[in-house]
């Protein structure tokens, strides 16, 4: 492993970026923005294309649909704490370059099956399980990487900016795979994809190493389950962790129940569907601008009332009506969706200690990822048996119970709001984190939800 390099002062912020973009100041972060930008743009169009295509092949099979998300999202589950492991211990650049460009062989070795006619159920799977396996080692690295960029004081800015791209890609992604499905089919759109990674790849190489700021780095020896004990000791981590879990378990499966409400409900085409998913993605993006504002780790009942936001918007946009209805209640409910990611994973990874913040953010990608494989055959046995709205009202009413657990065991407590300010205790055999670099003070942040599997 290469020698650490000392930590650089950041320069100062251009002050021509207005306030609410000021991490753009920072020409490695600027590159990085702007490559993810094609490169997530690209991923929703496939996404969009994937699920069309499955529908299509099996005449609109609830339970392929499923197994497809399943698959896609089990080696989170299986191999992320050892991806997060890998991100404590390695170059993160290196590694982000890496899986960008398997990423993009994987993705063009299904376009062209798909483009020559060819393709088959099983090698979607197939496909599926093999581009999970590389979003278990590139998400908690790409969360990570962020502060590598930006520094500590910039971190929570560049985090709420990281969100917000995702999500303009999210909204942009879908609505043209949605057009161009229409004309040219799918194949032609994981084209594109495939090489929208590149993007990525070539921002990552064109930045200055000598400004990244790695801070303090584990040694070789950096452990999985030094990292468990560590968020074991922290129960101001392991509270909004539970509530991940039960939201990313029940909640966060628009992936599944999106195409299922357009097709099975309201009998859209390729292209209202694109839409409906670009609504979601419209309050996704406004929600990630709304937080650009944080300076501070949030409460720990800013994370739970906006859990019992979501569990409601979520059950009110199974209701929907009508189409015009579900595109209403779909643009508030992915505003929920982001508000909540975004404070969850402020007040984790604003809690964290930078030695281990590869793996608490693989544990919390685990969490909130990982569990999407059972969420996912949940939801699709409960669609295939009561219908495509069943897996929303689940989803809803399941976050809404878990927020109010946790606001019912925290009321009268403070012991949440006030545990991110007393003083970590070090691993053994370490020293403990300097001031202003513990990511507690309100100089540190996270990379947001962005993190759907890409």
């Amino acid at each position: 492993m290469e020698p650490m390099k000392p930590m650089k002062p950041m320069k100062p912020m251009d002050k021509t970026y207005p306030n609410i973009f000021r991490s753009l100041s920072v020409r490695n972060f600027r590159l990085f923005a702007a490559g993810q930008v094609v490169s997530v743009a690209g991923t929703w169009m496939m996404i969009v294309a994937q699920d069309w295509l499955v529908l299509s092949l099996t005449g609109d099979s609830e339970t392929a649909l499923g197994t497809v998300t399943a698959l896609q999202f089990t080696p989170l589950l299986l191999f992320t704490l050892y991806g997060g492991r890998i991100a404590d211990r390695f170059d993160k650049r290196l590694l982000l370059t890496l899986a960008n460009l398997v990423s993009g062989a994987l993705a063009l070795g299904l376009a062209l099956l798909v483009v020559t006619g060819s393709v088959q159920l099983w090698q979607i799977y197939l496909f599926a399980f093999a581009l999970g396996t590389v979003n278990s080692v590139e998400v908690p690295t790409r969360m990570s990487f962020v502060s590598e960029m930006v520094g500590p004081d910039l971190l929570p800015n560049a985090s709420a900016l990281s969100a917000a791209y995702f999500n303009t890609a999210r909204v942009v992604g879908p609505a043209l795979a949605g057009l161009l499905i229409s004309v040219l089919g799918t194949g032609p759109v994981m084209l594109v994809n495939a090489a929208s990674y590149l993007a990525t790849v070539v921002g990552l190489r064109m930045m200055r190493p000598q400004e990244l700021t790695r801070g303090n780095r584990p040694t070789a020896g950096a452990r999985v389950v030094d990292g468990l004990r560590y968020v074991g000791t922290r129960r101001d981590l392991l509270v909004p962790l539970a509530l991940v879990a039960v939201v990313g378990l029940f909640g966060f499966n628009f992936q599944l129940t999106l195409p299922l409400l357009a097709k099975t409900v309201f009998h859209a085409d390729a292209a209202s569907f694109g839409l409906l998913t670009t609504a979601f993605a419209a309050g996704s993006l406004i929600a990630a601008f709304a937080t650009t504002v944080r300076r501070s780790r949030p409460a720990a009942r800013t994370v739970a009332v906006a859990a019992l936001a979501f569990g409601l918007l979520e059950t009110a946009a199974g209701w929907s009506p009508n189409y015009l209805a579900a595109a209403v209640l779909l643009c508030l409910t992915g505003f929920a969706t982001i508000y909540f990611a975004q404070a969850a994973n402020h007040r984790i990874q604003l809690g964290s200690d930078p030695q281990f913040r590869g793996r608490v953010m693989a544990l919390y990608t685990l969490i909130l990822q990982g569990s999407t494989p059972l969420g996912a055959l949940l939801v699709g046995w409960l669609t295939g048996h009561f219908g495509a709205r069943a897996g929303l009202y689940a989803g809803g009413l399941a976050s809404l119970a878990g927020a109010l657990v946790v606001l019912a065991a925290g009321r009268g407590r403070t012991t949440g709001d006030t545990a991110g300010k007393a003083a970590v205790a070090p691993a053994p055999g370490r020293t403990a984190p300097a001031p202003g670099q513990d990511g507690r003070t309100g100089s540190a942040g996270p990379q947001v939800f962005p993190d759907a599997p890409r």
